[in-house]
């Protein structure tokens, strides 16, 4: 046992665990047991309140003789040794990961001076042949053929076969390619726009440029050893979303301890507009003289004589050329990681409009290359921080919920007739599709519930699906929009029958209707993947349920997956895919997936402005046909496209099928109708002058109102509105301003034109509903008298400041407020141009 001095602090080298030191300066001992039990006190509560401690006395006749005071001291003390040890064990880690940065880097400054090297030799080589071109024209012998092209000319492949020695020989010819695009130069590789190496970035990321197909290269540090990691990289389905299936055909042993396999692997399509692609892969695993291991995979459809894999129906074969991944141990423990993706989709099988897909290495990237290296990641964190997060949920096990709800909404996309799916007649109009699913494997995976002792009346699936073409809409604010604002375009009733029809209470089938009413309530799981992927539930209060004519009340849960709503990410693909879940949220209720997909089509243009705010952006046209940006984005919009994916899907029972899907055709349709609607209003210039729209003379941009707003706050009240306005830009701050700010038309019936969210919350509105509401609905009779009284006294004097009272939200809720101000906006010009309202200090009733 050790003696310490007196004192709570924690010092550099201070007491260990057996001992404690005491507030007078006398020396205390403990003993092997006291500390036992304080220790088993500290990892059950690691801050126990006084009653704690004194209890713990009580209840341990062997701390009897300690004063609760010195309990405290203790347990201070062992508070800082934790904290110690953990940063300890960070900067360590830290240390680590910049050391494996910087040999990461090296490597990476080597390659490219090998680059240059050979660019120069090459420059070189070919001046000399242009000097001797004349001399050169006449000679066409073999030798000098060889000579003059010794440095990119590839020997012809000798033929293939299916044997173990032919297979074994297209795989070291896959190896040796495959190092030479991990580690050297045969492909020229770009870093990727947005992605800049450092000690908190996902690693070091390259695309291709001017190869066959498309290509992208990442480098990084994961914490697994090299097993493990190639363990989970060679599950594809585990961690990459759109592999719908790897099959192992074959699998054989080779005489240097590796092993090859035969592969059959399928790719969900990303939209309703392009088939599925497929792959007929050999797949070598082996261990170099370093000591590192390598996972490498090629096609197999050029080989000679090699094994084949006929044609799939509904499949396009695509290519994959060398590929893989490049292991190294790292020292400290973890694991290096060259990741390589060289693939060529078969572009022109797909619309024209859609092949930009297919040919963007930055999308590779994004939902391949860099996918493989954030899940190594996030099953790294899950093994050092097992325990549970939202809902009582373990990572692994949201996880596999995030998996489980993008599989189905893959499934529901693609609607593979092997599955079950079966397409229903159109009504004329192509623009839904719709298909029915009966089989029983369908709904076995499902996993219906039982109610009252009986299975469930739902026995098929019905999923309306569509795709459509957006302009100049970045897909990561719309996506934000589509989430934060659900009653702009979901039915209220539509979502009630959906929740009903899983949790098999009694329902009746609904008529889609405009609007909504309740509230949203977003419940977060703490689920996230490198801030690129979160989960949440979405609790619906109060929705509206018609049932034997009435309608009835009740609460929906919806399990919502939501990704790439990063406006500064480059072509990234931005997914909402939500399910209705029971409220206990149990871990086999059954998952329905529905949502929404962009993706955009021009990924190598500059990512949207980050100044941009979502609501703001969204709605400061001001007008009725559409918003305009500030300066600044207007440029950088162009002429951005983007495809949609819709899918909704929907159980049923049988004889139901005519009704279901009149009712999920409509619904869809009036889907794509609203987004369509937000979709101009969050356009920077309102889809430019394809549809001939024109915002109203004299709207503002959206900076332009915030900075007009505020000049005339100064010059007519004489104070400034916003504080510390240098620090970040006029809009951005009016828009998180904590009093509700409205603007209003000076029209004969004034309708609001603008709010900040503050002005939103209490109104209960969007911006895209804002300007069907007056200004005269929000106030009551009294209301209404007093503002037309001292409505001249604005005009004229220019502000008026009114006494608290009690205005109504849209929604028809009491708000009260303390005071409000009321002021006249001026233009350029010095003429009027609205009336801004700020309500200061209000709240509902």
């Amino acid at each position: 046992m050790m003696a310490v001095t007196a004192g709570s602090g924690c010092k550099e080298g201070g007491s260990k665990s057996s001992s404690i030191a005491m507030d007078n300066g006398k020396y205390v001992r403990y003993t092997p047991e006291q500390v036992e039990a304080l220790e088993r006190l500290y990892h059950d509560c690691p801050k126990p309140s006084s009653m704690r401690r004194q209890q713990l006395i009580r209840e341990c006749p062997i701390l009897s003789n300690i004063e609760p005071k010195q309990i405290k001291v203790w347990f201070q003390n062992r508070r800082c040794r934790e904290k110690q040890r953990k940063e300890a064990s960070r900067l360590q880690a830290v240390n680590r990961k910049l050391s494996a940065m910087n040999k990461l880097l090296m490597e990476e400054n080597d390659r490219l001076q090998k680059q240059v090297s050979q660019l120069v030799y090459e420059n070189t080589y070919f001046r000399q042949q242009t000097q001797n071109a004349p001399l050169a024209t006449t000679d066409t012998s073999c030798e000098s053929v060889v000579t003059s092209g010794q440095h990119h000319l590839t020997p012809q492949h000798p033929p293939r076969d299916a044997s173990p020695a032919g297979l074994l020989s297209i795989a070291e010819e896959t190896l040796a390619e495959f190092l030479s695009k991990a580690t050297g130069t045969a492909v020229e590789w770009v870093q990727m726009p947005g992605m800049k190496p450092g000690p908190d970035s996902i690693g070091i990321v390259a695309i291709s440029h001017g190869c066959t197909g498309v290509a992208a290269r990442a480098c990084g540090l994961v914490g697994l050893e090299p097993t493990r990691v190639a363990e989970i990289l060679k599950d594809r389905p585990s961690w990459f979303r759109d592999c719908r299936a790897v099959d192992v055909i074959n699998m054989l042993s080779t005489g240097n301890g590796g092993t090859i396999e035969l592969l059959y692997m399928q790719l969900y399509a990303p939209t309703t507009l392009a088939p599925a692609r497929d792959f007929w892969l050999l797949r070598y695993t082996s261990v170099l003289e370093d000591g590192s291991l390598v996972v490498c995979e090629r096609s197999l459809n050029n080989t000679q004589n090699g094994p084949s894999m006929p044609p799939v129906q509904n499949f396009v074969r695509a290519e994959m050329l060398s590929s893989g991944y490049l292991i190294r141990p790292c020292e400290g423990g973890g694991s290096i990681i060259h990741v390589v993706d060289h693939i060529d989709l078969e572009p022109w099988s797909v619309p024209e409009v859609l092949r930009p897909l297919y040919k963007s290495s930055t999308l590779l990237a994004q939902k391949t290359t860099t996918a493989a290296l954030r899940h190594l990641r996030q099953i790294s964190q899950e093994v050092s921080q097992p325990n549970a997060t939202g809902w009582g949920r373990r990572p692994a096990a949201l996880r596999a919920l995030s998996q489980k709800l993008s599989k189905g909404f893959n499934e529901a996309v693609n609607g593979f007739t092997d599955e079950g799916w079966t397409m229903l007649e159109s009504d004329g109009i192509d623009d839904v599709t719709l298909l029915v699913n009966s089989s029983p494997s369908k709904m076995m995976g499902m996993n219906l519930p039982y109610a009252n002792g009986f299975p469930s009346a739902s026995n098929s699936v019905l999923c309306a699906k569509a795709s459509m073409l957006l302009q100049n809409v970045p897909p990561a604010i719309l996506l934000r929009f589509l989430r934060e604002h659900r009653s702009e375009w979901a039915d209220s009733n539509i979502d009630a029958y959906s929740a009903a029809a899983i949790k098999a209470v009694p329902c009746s089938l609904p008529v889609p209707r405009a609007g909504s009413f309740g509230g949203q309530v977003i419940l977060p799981l703490a689920y996230t993947i490198e801030h690129e992927e979160f989960m949440e539930v979405i609790k619906l209060e109060n929705m509206g349920h018609y049932q034997d004519d009435m309608i009835m009340p009740v609460d929906i849960f919806l399990l919502q997956l939501c990704s790439g709503v990063d406006e500064n990410a480059v072509g990234t693909c931005a997914e909402l895919i939500f399910a209705p879940i029971d409220a206990s949220f149990s871990d086999d209720a059954p998952i329905l997936p529905s949502g929404f997909r962009i993706i955009p089509l021009d990924s190598g243009v500059d990512a949207p402005s980050p100044n941009r705010t979502l609501d703001l952006a969204s709605a400061l046209e001001v007008g009725h046909t559409g918003n305009r940006t500030s300066g600044d984005n207007a440029g950088n919009s162009g002429n951005r496209k983007s495809v949609m994916t819709i899918a909704f899907q929907f159980a049923f029972e049988m004889h139901l099928q005519e009704s279901v899907a009149a009712m999920a055709r409509q619904y869809v349709r009036s889907i794509i109708a609203s987004v369509q609607r937000v979709a101009l209003a969050l356009s920077p210039s309102g889809f430019g002058s394809n549809v001939g729209l024109r915002p109203p003379p004299g709207t503002p941009e959206a900076q332009t109102l915030a900075r007009w707003i505020c000049q005339s706050y100064r010059c007519y009240l004489g104070v400034e509105l916003l504080k510390n306005e240098g620090s970040e830009s006029i809009l951005k701050s009016l828009w998180h301003h904590s009093d509700a700010v409205l603007c209003c038309s000076l029209k004969a019936l004034p309708v609001f034109t603008f709010a900040n969210q503050a002005g939103l919350d209490m109104l209960e509105t969007t911006l895209v509903a804002l300007q069907d509401i007056t200004l005269e609905k929000i106030f009551d009779d009294n209301g209404r008298k007093t503002l037309c009284s001292e409505f001249p006294q604005i005009m004229q004097q220019g502000f008026m400041c009114l006494q608290g009272g009690i205005c109504m939200s849209s929604m028809g809720r009491p708000i009260s407020y303390e005071r409000a101000v009321a002021w006249k906006v001026l233009n350029e010009e010095e003429s009027a141009h609205c009336i801004c309202f700020m309500f200061i200090n209000w709240s509902f009733v």
